[in-house]
Order: C-alpha cells, then structure tokens, then sequence
C-alpha cells in the first residue's frame, strides 16, 4: 500500500522523456520554454480514463452491482448456513444465543461501513475531480481509524461482555450459549472493520470484482469451516465463531495483498496513515448515517429481543433470530445495487455530471425494486420450507413461518429508500443521509414495536415492520423530490457558464 518511487526517464520539458543520465541541453531548455509554458498552462496531462468516467451509466450499473450481488449473496448464504449449522447443531437455545449476539455483530459492522463508506465518498469525489492526492490521504486514514476503533471494540467487549449480554436481553438460558459464541467472535473485530471498510473503498474505484472475490473469500472459508468446528470437533457455538474469526483474517489478508502489490488505483505512504483532522471529520460525518442506520438496527434488535421475550418468551426471541437470517439474505440483492450506486453517483456528482448522477439513481431505484419484489414473492411462497431448514420444532416452525409472511409484506418498498439514503450518502450530504438511515428504524420502527403488542401481542411486534418500511420510503421520496430540483439548478448553471 506505498507509493512507487519516482523513477529515471521521466517527461522532460518537451513532454518525452530524458534519456537516464543524459542532461538535456540548455539551449533546447531556453528555446522550447516559451512555447512549453504556454501549453502547459492550456492542456492538461494525459491521464487514464478511470472506469467510474464511463458514459453509459446502465450498463456501468449493472458491471459494478452484479459483482457486488453476488459477493453479497455469498456473504449471506455463509449467514444462513452457520444458523443453520448451528440450528441442527446446537438446537432452538444456539439460534437464540446468535439473536442475542447480533447487535454486537451489527455494531462492528457499523464501524467498517462508517470509516469505508465516508471514506469511499471521499475517495470517489476526489476521484471525479482529478485530486488523487486526497484520496490517497484518505485510504492511509482509513486504516488508522480502523485500527484504533477495532482495538477499542475488542478491549471493551470482552471486558463488559456479561452486562452486554444481559443488555441485549439474553434470558438465563440463553446466557450460556451467547456467552460461547461472543467470547470468541470479539477477537475478529478488527479483521472485520477492516474488510468492511476496505471493500468500501475498493469498490470507490470501481473494482466490483475484487471486492466480491474479498466476500467470495471470507464467506466460502466459513463455511466449509462451520462443519467441522461445530460437528466433527464438537466445538458447538465456540466452533461458529471460531470459523468466522479465521474466515476474516483470511479476507483481510487478501484485501493487503490487493493493496501492496499495486493492483489499486490508490497508493498509500506511511505519512498518509497520520490523521487529517479535515479527512476524519467529513469520513465520520458522510459515514454516519450508514453508521446510525446499523447502530440503529442494534438498538431495534435489543429492543425486539426484550420484548419478544416478555411477550413469547425464548422461542420468540429463537423465531426473530430465524427471520433475521432470511430477511439478511433477501435484502443483499438490494445492497448490491447500493453499493454500485455509490461510487457512480458520487464520482458523477464531483465531476459535476448531474444528469448522469441522477440517471444512476433511477435505474438503480427501479431495479431493486424489481428485485424486491421477487424476494417478496419467494419469501411468502416458500415460507415454510425456508423455516424447516433451521429447525425441526414444530413449535418454532408454527411461530416463524405466519410471523415471516407478515414482515415482508412491504418489502417491494425498500429498494427506493435505501437507494434514497445511499444517493445523499454518495453526494457528502450527510444530514439527509443520516435522517433517511435512521428514519426507518429508529423514527418509526422502534415506537411501533412498542406500541403495536399492547393491542395485537406478540403477532404486532411483526406487524410493526411493514408499516415502518411504507412510512420511511414515503419520506424518501418527499426528499428524493427535493433533490432532484437541486440538482436540476446545478445543471442548467454548469451548462449556462456560471460555476
């Protein structure tokens, strides 16, 4: 992740290079000066056309999402598998005790989605308008913060992990089996932050598909892992977690290789890993609403976990868990899109081509609702044979298959909010992008949950989810309206001359 040195032969005064160890004549130097000043001040240096310049932004779209689909599938397909793993493994108490977990999970991830997507906004922008040294500076930030927030979430979670856990709602019997599956997991932190946050800026330079090969990494190394801990071993939770642990560091690994042997775009210099107090503050302010938005489905995770447990008690809080899977795994499509539409629409907006930036978030937009709505259809129409794949409880599967149907009646809706959020994200407008990431959630999720069960019990904590979906993607559009007028101005004022 360092720069190459500057080497002999660079462009001399006539714009070819000097022979190494041939001076050049003085005389040609004074002649040529006049003329060589005069095109140095009208024509910029060749550069190379970055991939995200590319004019045809749908099928750019579709060159950047796929990759991303797909790693993201994976990735999920690895979350699906471990409950499983662990459902057939452990029993209804495992699948539990990762519902229990998660919101940790969820925290960490939300530390490398915060430093990568702010930084990858930053990256993208700089990108755009041709200053490669702030992107470079950026990247060397990226690491540093990954390496302090990472170390400060291991330390504290492994010495605060019993309240955590008492916090997040694990019950007595649960206790045992978060408490295996946390003690471990907490070690990967950092590897973890640091694959999310990278593959972030991978993607700010268009690479989709080295970032899928990263996830592709990560996620096949875990499960053909899982197997063998939590069934040949016997190592039960401890095994799941020691699997996704190993998974990470080989992802990290790949990732700085990616990055020292000079197959990015960017370039890292040791002094770009001191902190820029302007670089950090834009990161963690753009990065915040992906930030808020994950922190805020911990705090609805503890919340939900709580309250399923008053309501319906362990196997309430086991069916959230099975829900939690499937849903993760439905909405990864949707991601894939997002995370194309990032670097488009940022490197669009920094190299002041409105037209295309919005064009990218049209498409984007229709195309995950088209995804949606498929993962809707599968979601109701095979309800049933997914909860079987996670346990053999009758009870469990009574509770989960009625309580999935209702939770994704909305789901055709939230392509357009989260491109909504990921559009303001990619513009560094970070006050809309964090309102949008926690409206859903935290404005309307939260006080729906609460609200919802005292007249429709346990059946309206799921009711509460599609009508928050419905009410924050109206919100978006409100917004998304506003917007478009915005960028309509800037248009017409670059094409009338006067920015």
């Amino acid at each position: 992740m360092t720069r190459p040195p500057d080497t002999p032969g660079a462009p001399g005064p006539s714009g070819r290079p000097e022979p190494p160890g041939r001076p050049p004549d003085p005389a040609a130097l004074e002649a040529s000066a006049p003329e060589d000043a005069e095109a140095a001040a009208t024509t910029p240096p060749p550069t190379r056309k970055h991939i995200l310049a590319d004019t045809d932004i749908g099928a750019l779209l579709w060159r950047l999402s796929i990759p991303a689909m797909v790693g993201m599938m994976v990735m999920a397909t690895y979350n699906l598998v471990d409950a499983i793993f662990i459902g057939r493994g452990v029993g209804t108490l495992g699948i539990a005790g990762l519902a229990i977990c998660f919101p940790v999970q969820l925290i960490t991830l939300a530390i490398g989605q915060m430093i990568g997507m702010g930084g990858a906004s930053i990256i993208s922008r700089a990108l755009g308008a041709g200053d490669e040294a702030r992107a470079h500076r950026t990247l060397g930030n990226v690491l540093t913060l990954v390496i302090i927030l990472g170390g400060a979430i291991t330390a504290g979670g492994l010495l605060f992990i019993d309240q955590l856990l008492g916090l997040f709602g694990a019950t007595e019997e649960i206790l045992p089996y978060a408490h295996q599956y946390l003690s471990v997991i907490l070690w990967g932190t950092a590897f973890r932050c640091y694959a999310m946050s990278h593959n972030n800026i991978i993607r700010s330079e268009g690479r989709a598909k080295v970032a899928m090969t990263t996830m592709l990494i990560g996620a096949l190394t875990n499960i053909a892992l899982d197997p063998i801990f939590i069934f040949v071993l016997g190592w039960g939770m401890r095994g799941a977690a020691a699997a996704t642990v190993i998974a990470q560091a080989c992802t990290t690994t790949f990732i700085t290789i990616y990055f020292r042997t000079g197959r990015s775009s960017l370039a890292m210099a040791p002094s770009d890993m001191k902190l820029s107090l302007p670089i950090v503050r834009e990161t963690l302010a753009v990065g915040a609403s992906s930030f808020s938005r994950m922190v805020a489905g911990s705090a609805v995770i503890i919340i939900l976990n709580r309250t399923l447990g008053h309501y319906g008690g362990n196997i309430a809080i086991a069916t959230y868990g099975i829900l939690n899977r499937l849903l993760h795994f439905a909405f990864m499509p949707i991601m894939g899109f997002s995370q194309a539409l990032q670097p488009v629409a940022g490197f669009n907006y920094g190299a002041k081509r409105f037209s295309k930036a919005k064009l990218a978030l049209r498409l984007s937009s229709i195309r995950s609702t088209v995804f949606a709505t498929c993962a809707f259809g599968l979601l109701v129409i095979f309800a049933g044979p997914a909860v079987r794949l996670f346990t053999r409880d009758p009870e469990l599967i009574a509770i989960s298959v009625p309580a999935l149907r209702i939770v994704a009646i909305a789901f055709p809706v939230v392509g357009v909010q989260v491109m909504g959020a990921t559009m303001f994200l990619a513009f560094g407008r970070a006050a809309q992008a964090l309102f949008l990431s926690l409206s859903r959630q935290i404005i309307f999720l939260i006080p729906l949950v609460l609200v919802f069960p005292l007249f429709m019990g346990l059946r309206g904590i799921f009711a509460a989810f599609p009508v928050a979906d419905t009410l924050a993607t109206a919100v978006t559009l409100l917004m998304l309206f506003r917007e478009f007028r915005r960028l309509t101005r800037m248009e017409e004022a670059v094409a009338a001359g006067r920015t």
